[in-house]
């Protein structure tokens, strides 16, 4: 464990902008969430026959267990039923990419063999790399304590809202140390993060199937026991042993591991190549495809479930907003029938999933040039305009088709649920509306990396903002000036509101200025590799 302190701070220092986003990211969410509860069910009347909606199957599904419904839906249970399961997600993934990151990213590049050359324990930097996700997940929920007890809303209390953050917590340091058994396994960095992540899925796959079926089932997930805290509605305490003790077993089970393998190696060794590269791997685009084909396929999955979830409480919509007049209002504004709006609001949040992939796959570069790979792969022919050109144009596809998938699977299951086969159509042909948008995010994404690569993070902002101004804007009246920052805010709301070409067209030549402004900088600038 020696010069575990040291490796501390230099995590932190790494850091000190992406942490710092997350946790505001995270923060700021659940907070104006638990406010515009407030103000969108002011009355318990309001909150009744919300609590009544949310028992149709698929409604727990994406929500939480239905005992939270059992007794009075206060403001509070509703944050514990509808907003615990998603922050743990949010934790989860925080958690995962910190301490991958930070373990064995560090030896896929090298630098971690330079850095054992000096007193350096065996340990040290899985310590270290567990230790910074920790104190991310304590500020994170020590944050979300003190925000929500200050909120003053109805059910929230004091000691609920320190439960609360210590769930989150919890979950997100279980979390981090089952990603640093995945860093064991794998030899790769992008190896280790796809099985955190799968861990986080199939951890809320198994909430979903035991918060609608059998119980028990609920209980293999650690997001289901953080639900089962029942925070706000019963406070139990216990259920957060289990997310301790399943940190501690993982930590223990990851430091033997480590034990048992060679520094920059996994336990799974990789695959052994084929002795000559297929015709697609010798070009630039399909180069670039195999890079990428991770990454697309998992947010392709994802967007197609959240499709097919939200699709399956469309036929609801109506009931869901009979008596909430605010909210009714809210959606009504946007035109249409309120099958029609709701599915709009819908379709923008699935937009703001296909941004997060756009802005994923236009980094990419910024990985491969910071981790040397680039530079011998441009010491060939290949010109640095061929080489950003293929990952840009894996970018703009691979975000069209996740949006595409995502409005698939909202079509197929809306349709079914709302009883009208027409839906299908429509709601395929709205997610085709967001490509402009997607483009023009990657077109940010491209600008950043091309002229200022440090600051290519910042691209995260476009995603961010626009869930935001796009859907929260709607419930909370966010000026339209501010809307108009946002490339979402620009695309029309079909199926409520007509087709708008103008607008279209606009994106889309601002998303073509903006991609060649990218590659120009990205020719005039000197490689950066560290």
């Amino acid at each position: 464990m020696a010069g575990t302190g040291t490796l501390v701070r230099l995590a932190l220092r790494r850091d000190r902008v992406r942490l710092p986003v997350w946790i505001a990211a995270v923060w700021l969410t659940t907070l104006s969430s638990a406010a515009s509860f407030r103000s969108q069910y002011a009355t318990a009347d309001d909150r009744a026959q919300v609590a009544e909606t949310m028992r149709e199957p698929a409604a727990l599904a994406m929500t939480g267990p239905a005992h939270y419904l059992d007794g009075v839906y206060t403001h509070g249970a509703m944050l514990g039923h509808e907003l615990l399961g998603f922050a743990a997600v949010a934790v989860g993934v925080l958690s995962v990419l910190t301490v991958v990151r930070h373990t064995r990213t560090e030896e896929e590049s090298g630098r971690a063999e330079l850095v054992r050359a000096a007193v350096v324990g065996r340990h040290a930097h899985l310590a270290a790399a567990v230790t910074v996700a920790v104190a991310a997940n304590v500020a994170l929920g020590a944050l979300t304590a003190a925000g929500l007890a200050g909120l003053g809303a109805d059910g929230i209390t004091a000691g609920g809202s320190v439960l609360y953050g210590a769930a989150g917590a919890a979950v997100g340091t279980a979390f981090a140390a089952l990603a640093a058994v995945a860093a064991q396994i794998s030899t790769f960095g992008r190896g280790a993060v796809g099985q955190g992540l799968a861990a986080v899925g199939l951890a809320y796959a198994l909430r979903a199937v035991g918060d609608t079926g059998p119980d028990a089932v609920a209980w293999l997930s650690p997001i289901g026991w953080a639900q089962r805290t029942y925070v706000y509605v019963d406070d139990r305490w216990w259920p957060l042993l289990l997310l301790v003790g399943l940190a501690a077993g993982a930590g223990a089970v990851a430091c033997a591991l480590e034990t048992r393998r060679d520094a920059g190696a996994g336990l799974r060794p990789p695959r052994p190549g084929r002795p000559a590269a297929s015709g697609a791997l010798v070009r630039p685009l399909g180069f670039a495809l195999r890079l990428h084909r991770g990454t697309l396929a998992g947010f392709a999955a994802g967007a197609l479930l959240f499709g097919l979830m939200y699709g399956s409480i469309l036929g609801e919509a109506e009931d869901l907003l009979t008596d909430n007049e605010r909210l009714r209002e809210a959606v009504a504004r946007l035109g249409g029938d309120m099958v029609e709006s709701f599915a709009s609001v819908v379709m923008s949040v699935l937009a703001v999933v296909a941004a997060m992939y756009t802005v994923q796959a236009m980094l990419r570069p910024r990985s491969e040039e910071t981790g040397g790979r680039a530079e011998p792969v441009l010491a060939t022919g290949l010109s640095r305009t061929r080489w950003a050109a293929s990952h840009t144009a894996v970018a703009l596809a691979g975000g069209t088709a996740v949006m595409l998938l995502a409005g698939a699977g909202f079509g197929v299951s809306g349709a079914a649920s709302a009883g009208d086969r027409s839906l299908l159509g429509e709601l395929v042909l709205a997610s085709l509306a967001y490509a402009p948008a997607l483009w023009v995010t990657a077109g940010v994404a491209l600008a950043l990396y091309g002229w200022f690569p440090a600051a290519s993070a910042a691209a995260w902002a476009v995603p961010a903002y626009g869930f935001f101004t796009v859907y929260l804007g709607e419930l909370t009246d966010v000026p339209q000036a501010l809307r108009n920052l946002s490339p979402l805010g620009h695309v029309p709301r079909v199926p409520a509101a007509g087709w708008e070409w103008t607008p279209l067209a606009v994106l889309t030549l601002l998303a073509a200025a903006l991609l060649a402004l990218g590659l120009a900088g990205f020719r005039r600038r000197d490689l950066t590799v560290r």
